[in-house]
């Protein structure tokens, strides 16, 4: 089989979250289903931010303005209105939140979505966020690392014992457990304008992550990712091979921008992206209306069948 028939093809709704299209998306996330994509990402923001007011924050598409649905309550809803796409949090704000809260609510959409649940999750990037949330933002890369270990703790034993730097559980769990043991933690890391995270952030990959999602795309007539990105993912499977883990057991999604190419133009890239090791491929059109978007997922769809 070619690449473009083994690879796993993801889409996501962010554009909504420029839209007053509630029915729209999930139009959007309904026809994905049908069409045949396996996965479906949402993204999450608790509060939304008037950046007028804080120069000082680095580059977000994502105001005060924004519509963001809470992630859990919207991936609830959608579990039972499709039946077999992945629902994916890209990605989870994980240290602006409490980790057992986050352990019982994607445990309660892997049960409701029966073993759907995909959590992404980043260290998260805005200041503001973490103050109107309660929480710490210096700490949150430490915190990070820990709370994966407690997650995946809470999501497979029968009765919880941990003590740690951030987190102290005496003896307690999450009733009913996930249907997937534990669910998948896939990391996502880098921003638009600079995808490559750092090296530290690599090596958390490749000791943690069941699959991580960065940002890297084809530079327009490259033909393949450029160097750093490339020497980005060489790092993260150095790091997984040193930690004892197996490169390959590493989910790799990398995203590919469809908008105005010909079928031999996806596929050569969906060709490149997969000789990288992405066994998954995260699918992202510029159509600023629901409509479009439908329409996208139906035409990159023909390319690649």
């Amino acid at each position: 089989m070619q690449p473009h028939e083994t690879v796993k093809y993801a889409v996501n709704v962010n554009q909504f979250t420029h839209l007053d299209d509630f029915e729209g998306m999930l139009d959007f996330v309904e026809t994905a289903e049908k069409t045949g994509y396996d996965k479906v990402r949402f993204i999450d923001h608790v509060v939304g931010v008037d950046v007028t007011r804080h120069p000082e924050l680095p580059y977000t598409p994502y105001t005060h303005r924004s519509r963001f649905y809470e992630v859990f309550t919207l991936l609830a809803y959608l579990a039972a209105r499709t039946s077999r796409i992945k629902l994916v949090t890209g990605v989870l704000g994980l240290p602006q939140r409490q980790t057992a809260l986050v352990a019982k609510q994607a445990a309660q959409v892997d049960i409701l979505s029966g073993g759907r649940m995909l959590l992404g999750v980043g260290l998260g990037y805005n200041a503001v966020e973490f103050a109107a949330l309660e929480t710490e933002f210096k700490t949150r890369a430490r915190r990070f690392e820990e709370q994966l270990d407690v997650l995946r703790l809470l999501w497979t034993e029968e009765v919880v014992k941990f003590d740690g730097a951030f987190h102290h559980l005496d003896h307690v769990n999450v009733n009913p457990l996930p249907v997937q043991q534990p669910i998948p933690i896939w990391i996502g890391a880098g921003r638009t304008e600079n995808p490559v995270p750092p090296d530290n952030v690599l090596a958390r990959i490749g000791r943690k992550g069941d699959g991580w999602c960065p940002l890297f795309r084809i530079p327009d007539g490259a033909g393949t990712l450029d160097a750093g990105a490339q020497e980005a993912i060489g790092k993260v499977n150095a790091a997984a091979v040193e930690a004892g883990r197996d490169p390959a057991t590493i989910d790799l999604e990398l995203g590919l921008f469809p908008d105005g190419k010909s079928r031999a133009q996806v596929q050569d890239e969906v060709a490149a992206l997969h000789a990288l090791g992405a066994n998954h491929i995260h699918v992202r059109f510029g159509a600023k209306t629901a409509r479009e978007q439908i329409d996208g997922l139906k035409a990159f769809w023909d390319l690649v069948s």
